[in-house]
Parts: C-alpha cells; structure tokens; sequence
C-alpha cells in the first residue's frame, strides 16, 4: 500500500509519502527543493551518479514511521544540501524547517 498525506510542520507544508512492503517500509518528506528519507536512500548515488542534479536530501536510519523520520537525526546527506545549513547529526524536522 502506498500512502501519501499532507505533512504541516510548523506553518509550512510538505508531503509525506509511505510505501509499504513485505518486512520494511519506505518513508520519504519532500516539498519543491529537497527531502528526507529512510535508510533505502542511497546518498552515495546521489552525490556521486546524479551530483549534476544538485539533489538536496538526507537519510535517517532505522526509522519505521513518518513520525520517526521526522525526530530521528539524519546519518547521511547529500552535499547539495550543506548551502541550506543541513549537517549530519541534525533532525529531520529541523532539516525541512530550512527548505522551507
């Protein structure tokens, strides 16, 4: 099943997205610039494959639900996402407060 729902955090909008499978889910926040994502985003790609595409996003590891990605400190980001304030180490929510 995939699920997509509105996401407000702190007066500004995003969109939640789970897709769930067999033993795992995939939980993705995105709004127009960037996003953060569970343990399946394969930052290395991005930053190296797809580094062209300037692909502001994160990654939070062992997160099973949207609200966990949201608390859960981000283990890996892209290095187009270090000019919007974005560190390892730093939540996710307050990683989108700065993509807003």
């Amino acid at each position: 099943m995939i699920t997509v729902n509105p996401l407000e955090i702190d007066g500004m909008f995003f969109t939640a997205i789970t897709v769930e499978l067999p033993k795992t889910n995939l939980l993705m926040i995105s709004n127009d610039i960037g996003y953060i994502m569970c343990g399946a985003l394969d930052v290395d790609l991005l930053n190296e494959k797809l580094a062209d595409r300037n692909i502001i996003a994160g990654r939070a590891v062992g997160v099973k639900t949207i609200d966990e990605l949201l608390h859960a400190p981000l283990e890996k980001i892209t290095d187009a996402s270090k000019p919007y304030g974005w560190e390892v180490g730093m939540i996710g929510k307050e990683a989108l407060g700065h993509i807003s």
